[in-house]
Order: structure tokens, then C-alpha cells, then sequence
């Protein structure tokens, strides 16, 4: 009997995913530009607070915006309208980006012309935390109303991303929602989270966190100047 060969499809795409983030990093050095990729479970308030921190920052960055999504170009169309260059990636079902979807992505932007990159992941808190997409900044949103137990559900988004966003604290009170419990059982997970509790609609927290996406863009760009 000829010995069972055993092919593991899911490392097999993961490291050619690996492979194409690198290049991206590549990129993204020899053009001088800072890619940030934001992932968050659906309804959790991606882009109303991109376009919050565009609003903040377009007069001080030149920004780029790659969006994902399973169908539609309704968050695209929000973008365009503030004359940020934009690109929609429709995936027609899957549940993630991946980097070659974004290298592709990037072939469609003036990336001579730009300070930042953001991508706009598809809603979802299992398979982006996956992917590497060569960003500079992973990060993910969790609001309010989804409770303060993610970080036990879904340990990977924690664990990969650099800054965590709590969207919706203006609802606080109206959700039983423990900001000490959130930071504990993250901090089990990734002692160097960053976490940064916004509201997009009243402007709580905004300017906190979009000073310190200002100085690590900034420290990128230094560096490769």
C-alpha cells in the first residue's frame, strides 16, 4: 500500500498570503506610504469612524481608502464624496481580504500621491485575523452593544491587532458593558494593545486617537525619508 500523502491546504495559503503581505511592505517602503487595516465584526462602526478620522486628518495626510465588501459600493461611494481616491473590492462571498486581493487594490490608487492607506476589512472578527495584509497598523473595532467578552471568543483579532477602538461608548449607558473585564482579558492576550474608547458621533475619544495615528504615520515616513 503507497504511504497517504497529507497536503495542508490551509498552510499552503497562508503562507502564499504571507509571501504577498511581504511584498506590500515592500511597496508601501519604497513608496512611503502607511497602510492601516481596520477589521471589526459587522455594524460595529467602520465607516462612519474612518470617515471621522478623515474628516480629522485629510487636511494634514494624504489619504487612499481600499474597500471591502461581501457586495454593494455603499461605503466606497462615502469615501468618494469626500474626494478621497478609492477603491471597491467585492468579494462576492468571501469573508476576508487577503493581501493579493489588496496588492491588486493598490494597482488602482496613486500611491506616489499618498500618506496613508486604509482598508476597510470585510465584517467579520474570525477569518481577516488570518490574513496578513501588510499593514503597518492592524487593528479592529468592537462597539459597545457587542459586549465586553470578544477577547475570550475570538482570541486571534486580539492577538494580531496593535490597536483596539471601543466604538459607541456614547450608548454606555444603556449596555451592561465592563470596561475593566475588556482590558483584563485582553491584556492576557496581548499586553501591548492599545485601546482607545471613541464615539464617531459625538466626537469622545476622536481626537485621542487620531494624535496618535498622526505620530506613527509621521515616524513611518521620517524613517524612510
Amino acid at each position: 500500500m503507497s504511504e497517504l500523502k497529507y497536503i495542508d491546504l490551509k498552510q499552503c495559503i497562508l503562507e502564499d498570503n504571507d509571501n504577498v503581505a511581504n511584498e506590500i511592505r515592500s511597496l508601501s517602503k519604497e513608496k512611503k506610504f502607511f497602510v492601516w487595516n481596520i477589521m471589526s465584526s459587522p455594524g460595529a462602526g467602520k465607516t462612519t469612524f474612518i470617515l471621522s478620522v478623515i474628516k480629522r486628518l485629510m487636511d494634514r495626510f494624504r489619504i487612499g481608502v481600499i474597500e471591502g465588501d461581501i457586495e454593494s459600493t455603499v461605503d466606497a461611494q462615502k469615501m468618494q464624496a469626500l474626494g478621497i481616491p478609492t477603491v471597491q473590492l467585492r468579494t462576492g462571498g468571501d469573508c476576508h481580504l487577503d493581501a493579493a486581493m489588496i496588492k491588486k487594490a493598490m494597482e488602482n490608487l496613486p500611491l506616489d500621491k499618498l500618506d496613508i492607506v486604509i482598508i476597510e476589512n470585510i465584517g467579520n472578527l474570525v477569518c481577516p485575523a488570518e490574513f496578513d495584509l501588510g499593514a503597518d497598523l492592524p487593528s479592529m473595532l468592537l462597539s459597545v452593544p457587542e459586549g465586553d467578552d470578544k477577547a475570550l471568543k475570538y482570541p486571534l483579532m486580539f492577538t494580531v491587532c496593535k490597536a483596539l477602538i471601543i466604538t459607541k461608548i456614547d450608548c454606555l449607558s444603556m449596555f451592561d458593558f465592563d470596561f475593566e473585564a475588556l482590558q483584563i482579558n485582553v491584556k492576557k492576550l496581548n499586553a501591548d494593545l492599545k485601546l482607545f474608547p471613541v464615539s464617531a458621533k459625538n466626537g469622545a475619544g476622536m481626537e485621542q486617537f487620531c494624535k496618535f495615528l498622526e505620530e506613527i504615520v509621521n515616524e513611518k515616513i521620517q524613517l524612510l525619508i
